[in-house]
């Protein structure tokens, strides 16, 4: 592809993993928390999510093939999905639909809040993982594998890498922010996830239909 599928793929992850809209969340949790209970926090939030989706990116197509998942199939569905939490972005729902408030009631009284619910599913949630695997399944459709695959890759150790700066002074930007700031830019993230769903809706779409039009005589 090029380097615009590059640009599209950083905006999609940092969008749906949401790291700036997460922070009132994170602050919300961890605010009876020493500096250094919060750092381990922050540690494990970042190689938690990190892990998580890396092994969905590397294991993905594995997991279409056992079980027999088609990549429109995966792409409509997936859209439907992301179209889903956009929608909830859009009305400044953060968090809402990836940790329950069970989880957020036992999170105030561990430290294994960076794997669960924070790592995921906040960070690291289905929206996450299923752009990420249709973004490698389009990679390796494509005429240039390595340049598509790597920028994948990347995109996510970028965004875990903003993701750890932001948590780590995640006090002084909410401080400065607010909800009502975090909440602007979650519906703005919202709006470019909803416009990436319906492509990824439509083109699943037209590839179903043009399956069947070459398999029905």
């Amino acid at each position: 592809m090029s380097f615009e599928f590059a640009i599209t793929v950083f905006a999609a992850i940092f969008a749906i993993v949401n790291p700036i809209g997460n922070i009132p969340v994170f602050v919300a949790i961890t605010q009876d928390y020493t500096p250094e209970q919060k750092s381990r926090v922050i540690r494990k939030v970042c190689i938690v999510a990190a892990s998580v989706l890396f092994a969905f990116g590397i294991f993905g197509n594995y997991i279409f093939a056992l079980y027999g998942i088609t990549i429109p199939a995966f792409k409509i569905a997936g859209g439907l999905l992301l179209f889903s939490i956009a929608f909830n972005m859009t009305r400044g729902q953060v968090g809402r639909g990836k940790i329950t408030g069970e989880e957020h009631e036992e999170a105030l009284e561990k430290e294994e809040v960076g794997v669960v619910p924070l790592g995921i599913p906040l960070f690291a949630g289905p929206g996450a993982i299923t752009t990420v695997m249709i973004y490698i399944s389009l990679a390796t459709t494509s005429n240039d594998v390595a340049f598509d695959l790597s920028s994948i890759f990347l995109s996510i150790i970028v965004t875990i890498i903003a993701s750890f700066f932001l948590l780590r002074y995640a006090e002084p930007i909410f401080s400065r922010m607010g909800k009502s700031g975090a909440g602007a830019f979650t519906r703005v993230m919202g709006l470019l996830l909803a416009a990436i769903a319906i492509e990824f809706i439509l083109t699943g779409t037209f590839s179903a239909i043009d399956s069947w039009y070459h398999i029905v005589p």
